[in-house]
């Protein structure tokens, strides 16, 4: 028979539960909070380098993208959300809607004074 003494009995549990706990966060993706934002499409390379944006620039706009320049969604406060998912071209969900308004919803997480956005939902504003 096995004598447990009492006294290590509660510290053994507390450190298996924090344990426990975790190796549960380590183990699942990390979950920003939802967020619907509404903002123009922009060439990240075009406009913030040259000032180069809106209807006339949607040529250029296209060829950047072709060439792989990331494109982000500029919000009227200023804020930059970067399409970004695992595994896949982060201009592939804002190429229907190059220098136009859009509203996107997804989860967003800061990113170097910006913004990364899994979107879910994306449609032009309206």
């Amino acid at each position: 028979m096995i004598r447990i003494n009492p006294r290590f009995v509660l510290p053994v549990l507390a450190a298996t539960a924090v344990a426990t706990t975790a190796w549960t966060k380590l183990s699942q993706p990390a979950v920003g909070p939802e967020v619907t934002v509404t903002g123009m499409v922009v060439d990240m390379a075009c406009k913030f380098n040259r000032g180069q944006s809106g209807p006339s620039h949607i040529p250029c706009a296209e060829m950047c993208a072709k060439a792989g320049v990331p494109f982000g969604i500029l919000t009227a406060d200023g804020k930059l959300y970067i399409p970004a998912a695992h595994g896949e071209s982060s201009n592939a969900v804002l190429m229907p809607f190059l220098e136009q308004e859009v509203t996107a919803t997804g989860a967003a997480y800061p990113a170097a004074g910006n913004y990364t956005i899994e979107v879910s939902k994306i449609a032009k504003k309206s």
